[in-house]
């Protein structure tokens, strides 16, 4: 393949070579290259009449559906914006998305998703030209960025941080084509291949990895909304699945179902790649998927900000640890010290990095991006890590606060900030404690004001209105004192340690 400077040429590239290509498999239908154009062209249509122009964003409140990859071709034809965002979310993270992404108009895909569907009637959303599709009017500014970044970016990915106020990361073509390139390499995908569609495309890991990369190599996809265990050893065993990737803790909740229905084997006689992402790997965790799956489960590190990943282990690579592989074609990695200086092979150092898949900035927010932005073009993760003599990443930690929950990304400011608006709540500190999985759960503690106290099904009302269920906190404790810093920090470690201390003290009893 040619390499195509834009998504919708990538599509095109790909329609033209192969028309009939079944590239969407459902479970009730197929969709070929040639049926998702059509689609394309009706949407490409329907955005221009509806006032869309380069550098708008379209908002997607989604599930996995084909509706959704319809509408990031049409949006890439017009040089507007995906910005999609999960149909799971509560209605209070959609309005603020919503606020911060400023689209032009918003679509719902209500075919597949009952939760879009909600979100769509809550606006008042009418009925697309496509079936499955709902949209409505933002009732923004609706304001057109201004170039470079306006030809330049393909998509926003929205990420929040430690304020908990959402950041639209700016992906651009080139970043995404890139990133669709080096999973084809990395994978060895070919026009054989299938994958496992359930990761949202919502998600950078879903939009290129599996998305993206599905059409750069010609491959398919059976596409799904929810993730199902036995649905996945089904697809496994009887429907030519080569691909499956996913966070550690989709490969836990399969091993968790075989054993629960009593199921000692994987039958998977096509199933050639594993891969584990989006999520730090135990190795305990790894030794046990390569037992039960009978292949090498290959890793590798990214992240929203760098188009998805900047080192991967490489496919024919069987590794005894959790190395996160080599740095991929095209881009370029420092390991430094607080001082920026690059440290030696083996010491632990913050991850940089630069090169074609580096985002264009945060959208509407230079000082968020000034923030993470170093001299040379580098960005400045915040993650730790170290390197060995031949060049292989090992994470070793987070030196931001965010919990990865079942794949996603928990930032503790955004939890936060939902639960301070709680009546009675003074200070409110949101941790993620490890679970055996590779997963981290979500735990609140809170301060409340004198006098206060925490209605159950109030606050449990609170918590669904405002946050994804991955977000909601699974424990909650409250504290006489918030242990802070004289700058009014919450010292995390210390609230740390008292609430393992508490929770000792509960098991001993």
């Amino acid at each position: 393949m040619s390499n195509p400077a834009t998504i919708h040429a990538l599509f095109e590239q790909r329609l033209a070579d192969s028309p009939q290509l079944v590239f969407l498999r459902e479970l009730d239908r197929q969709w070929t290259l040639e049926q998702l154009a059509t689609m394309a062209d009706t949407l490409t249509q329907e955005l221009q009449a509806l006032g869309v122009c380069r550098g708008d964003r379209v908002l997607v409140v989604a599930e996995n559906a084909p509706q959704h990859v319809g509408l990031i071709i049409a949006c890439s034809r017009l040089g507007a914006w995906v910005c999609g965002i999960n149909a799971r979310m509560a209605h209070g993270e959609v309005d603020a998305i919503t606020a911060r992404c400023d689209p032009r108009v918003i679509y719902y895909t209500t075919e597949r998703s009952a939760a879009a569907r909600d979100h769509a009637q809550r606006a008042q959303a009418q009925d697309s030209a496509v079936a499955g599709l709902q949209h409505g009017a933002s009732r923004r500014q609706a304001v057109a960025a201004a170039e470079p970044e306006a030809s330049r970016v393909a998509a926003l990915i929205f990420t929040s941080g430690s304020t908990g106020v959402p950041k639209g990361v700016m992906l651009t073509h080139e970043g995404l084509i890139q990133f669709a390139k080096v999973s084809c390499a990395s994978r060895q995908l070919g026009a054989d291949d299938r994958a496992y569609a359930y990761v949202p495309m919502t998600h950078i890991f879903g939009l290129g990895t599996v998305l993206l990369a599905g059409l750069y190599s010609g491959s398919s996809l059976l596409m799904r909304q929810q993730f199902d265990p036995a649905d996945v050893l089904h697809a496994l065993a009887h429907e030519g699945l080569t691909q499956l990737q996913g966070p550690p803790a989709l490969y836990a909740r399969i091993l968790a179902w075989m054993e629960a229905h009593g199921v000692t084997e994987i039958h998977a006689p096509q199933l050639r790649y594993l891969y584990a992402g989006a999520a730090p790997l135990l190795l305990p965790v790894k030794e046990r998927i390569e037992r039960v799956f009978g292949r090498s489960l290959h890793h590798g590190y990214g992240l929203s900000e760098y188009a998805g990943i900047l080192a991967v282990v490489r496919q024919n690579e069987g590794r005894a640890d959790t190395s996160a592989g080599y740095v991929v074609e095209g881009a370029e990695m420092r390991i430094v010290d607080a001082q920026g200086q690059d440290v030696t092979p083996g010491e632990t150092g913050e991850i940089w990095m630069r090169g074609k898949g580096l985002m264009a900035g945060y959208f509407n927010d230079a000082e968020a991006t000034a923030a993470v932005m170093r001299e040379g073009g580098w960005y400045a993760s915040g993650d730790l890590g170290r390197q060995d003599e031949q060049g292989a990443l090992f994470v070793v930690g987070r030196s931001k606060e965010m919990i990865i929950r079942s794949g996603f990304n928990v930032y503790p400011g955004e939890v936060e900030a939902v639960l301070l608006r709680f009546p009675g709540v003074c200070h409110a500190a949101v941790i993620g404690l490890p679970e055996g999985d590779g997963n981290e759960t979500v735990v609140a503690v809170l301060e409340l004001q004198a006098g206060a106290t925490i209605d159950a099904t109030a606050w449990a009302a609170h918590l669904r209105e405002n946050l994804a269920p991955y977000k909601r906190p699974t424990q909650v404790e409250t504290i006489d004192t918030m242990p802070m810093t004289l700058s009014g920090k919450v010292l995390k470690k210390d609230l740390r340690d008292w609430w393992n201390q508490q929770h000792a003290r509960l098991a001993a009893a």
